[in-house]
């Protein structure tokens, strides 16, 4: 099923933002060494569904609503729970730049289509692109440096 309204997107950008904060929040028990770089992109992840809601809800309107689409296939984004399983060592990097990859290109093809929307919702959609970038560029370093340590499962 595609989405067609800018509801139904927003939705699903807010289960991707949701998706990531577990994610995160349960590499950084793991990788405790680096549990403050992952558990910063946890909170930037809440912080980045009220940026996006926010941009939504302010602008948004029956009329707009009901007269603005989207076409979107979320089978194209979506993040399988399994996909986010963390393997050992370096696949759980693999895996966070895989996720942000999947999710920066969501956000672009949103902010594309919503362009003739309203400034506010494609700007905060390429604004999340950005920053899925900046977060691509931190774990392929800190995998490439070998930084991401992993910690032996608590008993």
């Amino acid at each position: 099923m595609k989405f067609n309204t800018a509801s139904q997107v927003i939705s699903f950008a807010r289960k991707l933002e949701e998706d990531g904060i577990d994610f995160y929040e349960s590499m950084a028990k793991r990788y405790t060494e680096d549990s403050d770089i992952l558990l910063g992109f946890a909170r930037e992840n809440k912080k980045n569904i009220t940026r996006v809601e926010r941009a939504y809800y302010g602008v948004i309107s029956d009329a707009i609503e009901g007269c603005f689409t989207f076409d979107l296939d979320p089978e194209e984004f979506a993040i399988k729970p399994e996909d986010l399983q963390h393997p050992a060592g370096s696949n759980s990097i693999n895996t966070a730049i895989e996720m942000e990859s999947q999710t920066a290109r969501f956000y672009d093809k949103a902010a594309e289509q919503s362009k003739s929307l309203l400034a506010d919702v494609p700007r905060a959609f390429s604004t999340m692109v950005k920053l899925r970038d900046d977060r691509r560029k931190k774990l392929a370093s800190l995998r490439d440096t070998g930084n991401l340590a992993e910690q032996p499962e608590p008993r």
